[in-house]
């Protein structure tokens, strides 16, 4: 069992691997700006707090054996509110958990936050703010595993991945399920070496790959 502090735990993905974590025994703490949305998880384990993530969020990475970053603007914000969560936040995240000797950080980050350059797409602003967060997260020293999904898919994940770049683009997809149950997954890797994976849909079990 440990201690996960998942930032993001109100969105489509972060709720799904809020209770996936719960479900596996683990304890979740939950900033949200709006902790309704996490109303219909009842589970002593989860300990939910308000929190604007534009603000201070320091306090919560105490005694934190695992940080999750899968918070994100979203499709409707524009590129303030991209810039603002899913790359201060993102890098303030980082800057609290070394602060507080966290001793692992996950990042659902993004298929083309390694290269933005060499994606010609309305969302570069995004993909720009996942690469420098990620690129924080590395330089850091702090041991972490970040998730390079490919687009997501609102349908029931399968448990299974590839984490090779498909040829056809149109088979760069995923299960938003399936990355949450990546995150679980991540949160229990015993390895301590750092690992970026990319993960589409594919025909190997996900606890595999970690």
């Amino acid at each position: 069992m440990a201690n996960v502090l998942v930032i993001g735990a109100s969105g489509q993905i972060g709720k799904q691997a809020t209770v996936k974590l719960l479900d596996a025994g683990h304890k979740v703490v939950a900033p949200v700006r709006s902790p309704d949305k996490l109303s219909d998880i009842q589970n002593a384990n989860l300990t939910v707090v308000e929190q604007d993530l534009e603000k201070d969020f320091s306090a919560h990475f105490e005694g934190v054996d695992v940080a999750v970053f899968t918070a994100g603007s979203g499709g409707s914000t524009g590129a303030d509110k991209t810039l603002m969560i899913d790359l201060w936040a993102a890098r303030n995240a980082v800057n609290y958990a070394k602060a507080a000797g966290t001793p692992k950080f996950v990042m659902v980050s993004s298929i083309g936050a390694d290269d933005p350059d060499a994606v010609e797409s309305a969302i570069k602003p995004y993909l720009v703010a996942k690469h420098m967060a990620d690129e924080h997260l590395i330089n850091s020293g702090l041991h972490h595993v970040i998730l390079r999904p490919g687009t997501l898919l609102n349908e029931p994940g399968t448990h299974l991945v590839r984490t090779d770049m498909p040829s056809n683009r149109d088979d760069a997809v995923i299960p938003r399920e399936d990355v949450a149950t990546a995150i679980v997954e991540s949160v229990a890797r015993e390895s301590n070496a750092d690992l970026i994976t990319y993960l589409f849909k594919g025909d190997t079990p996900i606890s595999h790959i970690f």
